[in-house]
C-alpha cells in the first residue's frame, strides 16, 4: 500500500479541513469570549459539512479506505462536539460563574456522546439507511442559533446540550432533513445571520430564531416519534 499523504486527500477532503478549521476557529473565539463570531464560525462548520458529500459526488471520488468518512468524522468532532461545549462553558465562566461545575460536566458529555454518535455512526453507515440518533451538527446549530436569537439562556442552554446529546446516542431513526422549502428558508436565515443582516423585532434576531425553532422542531419530531 502507498502510504503517501497526497494519495489520500481529495477536495472533498479539503472542504472537510474547512469544516475542521471553521470549528477550531470558534474554539479560539470562545476562550476570548466573542461568543458572536465563535457562533457565526460554528454556521460556517455546518456549510462546509454540509457540501463535502456533494463535491465528492461531483468529483466522482472513489474512496476505497474510507478515508473520508473518518476525516469528516473526526473534523465533526471539532465542530460539533468539541466547539459548542467550550462555547457552552466558556460563556458559563463570564455570565455565571457558580455554574462551572455543572457546565463542565455538561460540556464533557456533549464531547463523550458526539464521539459515540460519530463512531456508531461509521461502524453502521454501510448497513443502515438513514440516521440512527440525533445528528451530531445539531447540538452546534442549536448552540449558534439560540445565541444569535438574542434570547440566550444559560439555564434553558445546558438543558438542551443534555436533552441534544442522549439524543445523539439514542436509538431512534432519524429521517434526513429532506423538505426544500425548509431547507431553502433555513439556507435564507442563515446566511441573514451569518452575514450580519439583522431583522430585529424587540431584540430578536428573526432569521437565527427561525433556525432555532426548525432544529428543535426536528429533534423533537423525530425523537417522539420514533
Amino acid at each position: 500500500m502507498n502510504t503517501k499523504i497526497q494519495n489520500f486527500v481529495a477536495i472533498s477532503d479539503l472542504v472537510s479541513l474547512m469544516n475542521m478549521a471553521s470549528g477550531f476557529l470558534s474554539i479560539i473565539m470562545s476562550i476570548k469570549q466573542d461568543f458572536l463570531l465563535a457562533s457565526i464560525l460554528m454556521i460556517f462548520s455546518l456549510l462546509f459539512d454540509s457540501i463535502d458529500g456533494w463535491v465528492a459526488r461531483k468529483t466522482n471520488r472513489v474512496d476505497e479506505f474510507e478515508f473520508g468518512k473518518n476525516i469528516d468524522s473526526l473534523s465533526d468532532i471539532v465542530s460539533f462536539g468539541v466547539s459548542p461545549a467550550v462555547f457552552l462553558y466558556s460563556y458559563t465562566l463570564i455570565n455565571a460563574p457558580s455554574l462551572e461545575i455543572p457546565a463542565a460536566i455538561v460540556s464533557l458529555f456533549i464531547v463523550v456522546c458526539g464521539v459515540l454518535r460519530l463512531t456508531r455512526y461509521n461502524v453502521i453507515s454501510n448497513h443502515v439507511k438513514g440516521f440512527i440518533g440525533f445528528p451530531i451538527p445539531g447540538i452546534a446549530i442549536i448552540m449558534a442559533t439560540f445565541y444569535l436569537s438574542g434570547l440566550f439562556n444559560i439555564y434553558i442552554a445546558m438543558i438542551l446540550a443534555v436533552i441534544v446529546s442522549l439524543a445523539m446516542i439514542c436509538n431512534r431513526s432519524y429521517d434526513k432533513f429532506g423538505n426544500k422549502y425548509l431547507l431553502i428558508i433555513n439556507g435564507i436565515c442563515l446566511a441573514l445571520v451569518v452575514f450580519q443582516l439583522p431583522l430585529i423585532v424587540y431584540s430578536v434576531n428573526i432569521p437565527a430564531l427561525i433556525a432555532l425553532l426548525t432544529s428543535l422542531a426536528y429533534l423533537f419530531i423525530n425523537l417522539i416519534r420514533g
